[in-house]
């Protein structure tokens, strides 16, 4: 399909929660393909569909990059976390529309999570590990939320600040 434009950091489309999917398509099946020709070429684990400048609630991931394993493509549309655990573990995390930025985040260490697939097919999924980890982030960039609005106000000022100056 088509490798597209990663928006970065500044552009409001970053900022703005998504409209949900209501009909399942060729469009769709196209814009979930695009994520992931995107995402491949930019070397990233995975992306939402805000990162390229679409407002709708659809995100991708394969995790084969992180751990050289066969390709683990997954597609979420709509997703929606139906439950996360109270214990939390901190790993470092990172943004193709954030390049060269990197922080430690503490997330919830399981979720389970409720999505569609391409062909609007609803699935459940329980998650650990960088999965949850990679899910939790890409859906933050559906609700307008950005890795580095999960750290202290401290370090972010600080991230900020090394971005404006790498600009």
């Amino acid at each position: 399909m088509t490798v597209r434009r990663v928006v970065l950091l500044g552009e409001e489309v970053l900022r703005a929660p998504t409209a949900e999917i209501e009909r399942f398509g060729k469009e769709t099946q196209a814009l979930v393909q695009d994520l992931f020709d995107t995402m491949y070429y930019a070397e990233g684990i995975g992306i939402a569909a805000p990162q390229i400048s679409v407002s709708l609630r659809v995100c991708v991931m394969d995790l084969s990059r992180a751990d050289d394993s066969e390709s683990q493509r997954l597609t979420l549309i709509n997703p929606v976390v139906l439950e996360s655990s109270k214990t939390e573990e901190k790993a470092t995390e990172g943004c193709l529309s954030i390049p060269g930025m990197e922080e430690v985040v503490k997330r919830p260490a399981h979720i389970v999570v409720r999505a569609q697939d391409e062909l609007g097919r609803t699935n459940e999924l329980e998650a650990e590990g960088l999965l949850s980890r990679v899910i939790q982030h890409e859906i933050d960039h559906l609700d307008g939320i950005l890795f580095f609005d999960r750290v202290t106000p401290l370090k972010r000022q600080f991230l900020l600040k090394k971005w404006k100056k790498n600009q």
